[in-house]
C-alpha cells in the first residue's frame, strides 16, 4: 500500500511505534476521561465515549500528525455551566452547533487568526479554569455529601464551608494515598502513568481495608455500560439553537484556541507544521459527531499529545489506536471501573489542575507590573468570579484598548534639520535650537501607525507652524508604517490646515501602503505629485532653490550648510562666529542634504 500525505512514507515499523504510543496515551486517557466527565456535571462514561469517538476523528481529520483529542479541564466549567443551565441533552445541542462553528472557521480559513489572542488573556483565563478545577474537587477529597453545585465560584466555596462538618476521613485518606502515588510515580517512574497508579492505589486501599466506607462511581452514578450506546440524533429545536448560541460559542472558541495551542506544542517537539485551518475543521467534524454517541465537548489535549510524541508516535495512526484501546477497555473492564472511589479522581483533577495553571508565566507577568498584568489577573479574577464568556471578552477588549493607546503614544512628528557636525549630515532634533532653526523651511519625522486614535500626534507641529510660519513644511513619512482611513483623512486635514497658514507641503520616503491610503482620498489633488519625494535629500534640495533670497540676507540661524552663502557669504560667518567650527560649504545650494 502507498501512503500519502500525513501518512507518507509509512510503514510496518512506524505502525508498531503508533501502536506502542496509542496504547500508552490510551492508558492515560480512561481515568482523565472520567474525571473531567464528573467534574463537568455528566455522568462518567460520557467522558469515555468522547475519548474514543472524537480521539479518532481528530486524528483522522486534524490538521496535525500528533494530535490526541478528548475531553480536556478546560472544558469543565462551561461545560458544567450549560449542564447547570439547560440540562445534559442541551449540552450535546452545543457541542454540536460548536462543532459546526469550528468547521466554518476552518472552511473561511479563520484558522490564524486564533493565534492573535493576547498571551496574558490566554494565561489569565487558564489559570482561573485551574482555579475552579481545583476547588471543584475539594469535595470529593474530603468525602462532602449533599453538597449542590453552582455555577459560581463564590457559591461553591459557601457550599463547602457549611458541609465541613461532614468530612469523610475515609475519603481524605483514600485520596491522600491516591496523590502520594501519584506523585511517587511522576518522580520515580515517569514513562508510566501517574493516573493509573492513582486509581489502583486508592482503589485497593479503599476496597480491601474499609469497603463500603467511601462513595464509588457506581454508587454515585450506577454502573458504566460496557459498549458505546446507540447512535441518537439530538431533539434540535430554534429554541433550543437561540438559548444555547452563546454557550455553543464560548466552546467553539475554547475548543479553537486549546487544541491550536495544542498543534503548535507539537510542531515544537517535532519540527514539523500543522494546518490550522484544517485542525479546526477536523475537531468541528468530532464535535458534530461525538455527542450522538453520547459524548461531551472535545478538544486537543496538550498534555496527551506532548505523551503521544515522547513515546515515539509517528503519524495520526497512534490517535486512531488510543480511541481503539480505550473502546476495547471498555468493553471488557467497565464493572470494575464502576468500582473507583469519587475520592480517587479528586487527586488527578487537582494534579491537572496544577500542571494547567501556568503558574510560573502568571508570576512573571505579575512580577512586570505592565499594562499585560492588568489584563491577566482582570482576566483571571473574571473566569473565577463569573464566568469564561464574560472574563474573555473582558479581557480581549481591554487588551485592545491598552494596545490601541499604546500606539497611539508612539506616533508623533517630531521638528529636525540636519546635524551638521557630520561629514554626512542626517537630520536629528538635536539639531534644532533657538540660534538654529530656518524661518522659512520646517522639517518634521512623523513616526508611528496613523490611525484613529493618533490625532494628537499633530498638535505639537501645528502649534510650531502657526507660531513660525513658515513657507515651505516637509513631512518626512519614511517611520509611518500604515494608514488607516481616519488616519489618512487626520492626515489631510493636517496638511490643508498647514496650507491655510500659508506653507507649501511636502512629502518625502511615503512608504507603499500610506501612499494607497493618501491617493485613494485625492490628497494629492490638493498638493500636487510633484510634492512628493522619494528621499529627504532631493526635497531639502527642492526648498532650496525656491526660497525667498530677500528673507535669507542676514539672516543669523544658519540651519542649513547653504544659508551661510544665502545669507551674505563671508560677512554672515563673521557674525557668527560660534559656527566657524563648521565645515565648509558652497555658496549656491549644493547636494549635500541628508537622505
Amino acid at each position: 500500500m502507498r501512503w500519502s500525505g500525513r501518512f507518507d512514507g509509512y510503514n510496518a515499523a512506524a505502525f508498531r511505534r503508533d501502536v506502542i504510543s496509542g496504547v500508552i496515551v490510551g492508558i492515560i486517557a480512561i481515568p482523565l476521561g472520567m474525571a473531567f466527565a464528573i467534574a463537568s456535571g455528566v455522568e462518567p462514561e460520557y467522558g469515555i465515549y468522547t475519548t474514543i469517538v472524537a480521539g479518532i476523528l481528530i486524528s483522522l481529520f486534524g490538521g496535525s500528525r500528533y494530535q490526541i483529542g478528548g475531553p480536556t479541564g478546560a472544558f469543565i466549567p462551561v461545560l458544567l455551566a450549560v449542564v447547570l443551565q439547560h440540562g445534559y441533552e442541551n449540552l450535546l445541542i452545543a457541542g454540536m452547533m460548536a462543532g459546526v462553528m469550528l468547521i466554518l472557521m476552518g472552511a473561511f480559513r479563520l484558522g490564524s487568526l486564533i493565534r492573535y489572542i493576547p498571551r496574558p488573556v490566554t494565561i489569565g483565563f487558564t489559570a482561573g479554569i485551574a482555579v475552579i478545577i481545583f476547588s471543584g474537587q475539594i469535595s470529593n477529597f474530603l468525602g462532602l455529601t449533599d453538597i449542590e453545585k453552582h455555577e459560581r465560584f463564590l457559591l461553591n466555596m459557601r457550599e463547602i464551608v457549611l458541609h465541613l462538618d461532614r468530612i469523610n476521613p475515609y475519603s481524605v485518606v483514600t485520596a491522600a494515598v491516591g496523590l502520594i502515588a501519584m506523585l511517587a510515580a511522576s518522580r520515580w517512574l515517569p514513562k508510566v502513568p501517574s493516573s493509573l497508579f492513582c486509581l489502583i492505589a486508592a482503589s485497593a486501599v479503599s476496597y480491601l481495608l474499609y469497603q463500603g466506607q467511601v462513595a464509588t462511581i457506581g454508587s454515585a452514578y450506577g454502573e458504566i455500560p460496557a459498549a458505546l450506546p446507540e447512535f441518537a440524533f439530538p431533539d434540535i429545536t430554534w429554541e433550543r439553537i437561540v438559548a444555547l448560541l452563546p454557550s455553543a460559542f464560548v466552546i467553539a472558541m475554547l475548543g479553537g484556541i486549546e487544541s491550536l495551542l495544542s498543534a503548535v506544542v507539537a510542531d515544537s517537539m517535532t519540527g514539523r507544521k500543522h494546518d490550522s485551518n484544517r485542525e479546526l475543521i477536523g475537531q468541528g467534524i468530532a464535535n458534530v459527531v461525538t455527542p450522538m454517541f453520547g459524548g461531551i465537548p472535545a478538544t486537543g489535549a496538550i498534555a496527551r499529545t506532548a505523551t503521544n510524541i515522547r513515546n515515539g508516535a509517528v503519524s495520526p495512526m497512534s490517535g486512531i489506536v488510543h480511541g481503539v484501546f480505550v473502546l476495547l477497555v471498555l468493553v471488557a473492564f467497565a464493572p470494575y471501573a464502576s468500582q473507583i472511589p469519587l475520592a480517587a479522581m479528586a487527586p488527578i483533577l487537582m494534579v491537572v489542575a496544577w500542571n494547567m495553571s501556568e503558574r510560573r508565566h502568571f508570576m512573571h507577568l505579575l512580577k512586570l507590573k505592565t499594562t499585560d498584568s492588568l489584563v491577566m489577573v482582570l482576566t483571571f479574577l473574571l473566569t473565577v468570579l463569573t464566568d469564561l464568556s464574560t472574563a474573555v471578552a473582558v479581557g480581549l477588549v481591554l487588551a485592545s484598548l491598552l494596545f490601541v493607546k499604546k500606539m497611539a503614544e508612539t506616533a508623533g512628528a517630531l521638528k529636525v534639520l540636519p546635524d551638521q557636525r557630520r561629514k554626512h549630515p542626517k537630520v536629528s532634533a538635536s539639531a534644532v535650537s533657538e540660534t538654529s532653526d530656518c524661518p522659512q523651511f520646517s522639517i518634521f519625522t512623523v513616526e508611528g501607525p496613523l490611525f484613529f486614535a493618533s490625532s494628537g500626534a499633530w498638535d505639537g507641529m501645528i502649534q510650531d507652524i502657526r507660531e513660525r510660519q513658515p513657507k515651505f513644511v516637509l513631512l518626512r513619512m519614511g517611520k509611518v508604517p500604515l494608514m488607516d482611513t481616519t488616519g489618512a483623512e487626520q492626515f489631510a486635514e493636517v496638511v490643508r490646515t498647514l496650507q491655510r497658514e500659508g506653507g507649501r507641503v511636502l512629502i518625502s520616503g511615503l512608504k507603499p501602503q500610506p501612499r494607497q491610503m493618501l491617493a485613494k482620498i485625492g490628497l494629492f489633488d490638493g498638493i500636487g505629485a510633484d510634492c512628493c519625494f522619494e528621499h529627504t535629500g532631493p526635497a531639502i534640495d527642492w526648498v532650496m532653490s525656491h526660497l525667498e533670497l530677500g528673507t535669507c540676507a542676514g539672516c543669523r540661524q544658519f540651519a542649513f550648510r547653504e544659508c551661510v552663502g544665502l545669507s551674505g557669504g563671508a560677512a554672515a560667518a563673521q557674525a557668527k562666529p560660534q559656527d566657524a567650527g563648521r565645515a565648509p560649504v558652497p555658496s549656491a545650494p549644493a547636494a549635500s542634504a541628508p537622505s
